[in-house]
């Protein structure tokens, strides 16, 4: 089940069989490793995978498989209720059995043990993908991705920080872990920008800074607002755009009430590359990722990032080339000094977002990440028929009389 021929870019892959993988998900509600297997999905055919998609239950109307149903995949809901148990996990391995797929694959914690075991009663190889840098020190959790280790031939982290950061307690070994960055397919929306820009009353003289992430106390929405605090006076045409939803929402909204109409909270939408036409600068001052999906979207729409140097984001962002990288944790002054440095020069804004772009193309496109993925599915596949047959021919020789 090899590929064979890796493919090139503006190519179709000449692909030998199809590679038939279940997806499993914890849910599908608004957030990166959802809306990333969507992703994935729409580009698997690209790599000769054919995708189904299961998840465990539904949350918040489960928003992030609209893109999927419109790919003409419907993701199985196996409506788990309560906590996890035993129950659940005999549900997974029914639906593995009746789907008999080649590899299962999947996301988020739950999904990641549930998924393990009921594979692995199966003898069907799985992986499973790490898209978090953080994982608290309960003994639930180390418990539970002691069960991952395992369990999965490969756990796939999509940074080579995350992949450090999920080494480090031992929950795999250097054979196990392995690095693949995400890839996305967008499509700029040159112009639109500016009907984003009137839907605020914002004309084309506005400087307008942009933060698409969850509203979530690591994405640093507080710092944002601090540095914006203390650069009206030098741009009074200054204006932050927060495109997100998420449990912060009421505290960003009370840090953000004193700063009046220099400030919009738009919430969740649906048109995020045509927000990014609106931007000048897309802001992300995180204090912690591991490789967030924003700033892919960004230099995809020519956009210059200003960023923290945490986790995965210098494996997106190149420092100077592509984008401006503070140091982790800044102050508001730092974040605010950084801030000013790129409104004030619109040329070098240019240059950013222009050398984004092209970084994009290069590395940042599905195509790469589904055809890696594939390659490593490829691997496992290949080592579980090896230890299968290793363990037929051991079997025959215990069952043969001694000394035949």
């Amino acid at each position: 089940m090899a590929l064979t021929q890796a493919g090139s870019a503006g190519s179709a892959p000449a692909v030998q069989t199809q590679c038939n993988v279940l997806a499993l998900i914890d849910h599908f509600a608004m957030g990166g490793a959802e809306m990333l297997l969507s992703q994935f999905a729409v580009a698997a055919p690209l790599a000769g995978i054919n995708l189904s998609v299961a998840c465990l239950t539904e949350r918040d109307g489960n928003p992030a498989a609209a893109p999927l149903r419109q790919a003409g995949i419907a993701p199985h809901n196996l409506n788990m209720v309560g906590r996890p148990g035993l129950g659940i996990v005999q549900a997974v391995r029914r639906h593995i059995a009746a789907v008999n797929p080649d590899i299962v694959h999947t996301h988020l914690a739950n999904s990641d043990w549930i998924g393990g075991l009921a594979a692995r009663s199966l003898g069907v190889p799985m992986v499973c993908s790490v898209h978090t840098i953080e994982w608290g020190h309960s003994i639930e959790t180390y418990c539970l991705r002691l069960v991952v280790r395992g369990c999965a031939a490969r756990v796939i982290a999509v940074s080579d920080s995350a992949r450090r950061v999920y080494a480090k307690p031992g929950w795999g070994s250097d054979r196990q872990l392995v690095t693949i960055h995400n890839g996305i397919d967008v499509n700029p929306a040159p112009g639109a920008g500016r009907e984003v820009r009137r839907e605020f009353g914002w004309t084309e003289d506005h400087l307008v800074v942009g933060m698409v992430s969850a509203l979530r106390p690591e994405k640093a929405h507080d710092l944002a607002l601090e540095a914006i605090s203390l650069l009206r006076g030098v741009f009074p045409q200054l204006r932050l755009l927060i495109v997100g939803q998420g449990a912060s929402g009421d505290r960003i909204a009370q840090l953000a009430s004193p700063l009046g109409d220099s400030v919009v909270m738009a919430g969740a939408r649906s048109d995020v590359m045509r927000c990014f036409d609106a931007f000048d600068i897309c802001l992300h001052p995180s204090r912690a990722e591991a490789f967030p999906t924003t700033l892919i979207e960004a230099m995809a729409a020519s956009v210059p990032v200003l960023a923290t140097n945490v986790g995965g984001i210098p494996e997106i962002v190149s420092d100077g080339q592509t984008g401006v990288l503070v140091p982790a944790h800044p102050s508001a002054e730092v974040l605010a000094g950084a801030l000013a440095d790129l409104l004030g020069d619109p040329a070098r804004r240019r240059a950013l977002g222009s050398a984004g772009r092209q970084k994009y193309e290069r590395e940042f496109t599905a195509r790469p990440w589904v055809q890696s993925t594939r390659a490593l599915y490829d691997q496992v596949i290949a080592e579980s028929r090896v230890g299968v047959s290793g363990r037929r021919r051991a079997g025959r020789r215990r069952s043969q009389p001694h000394g035949a």
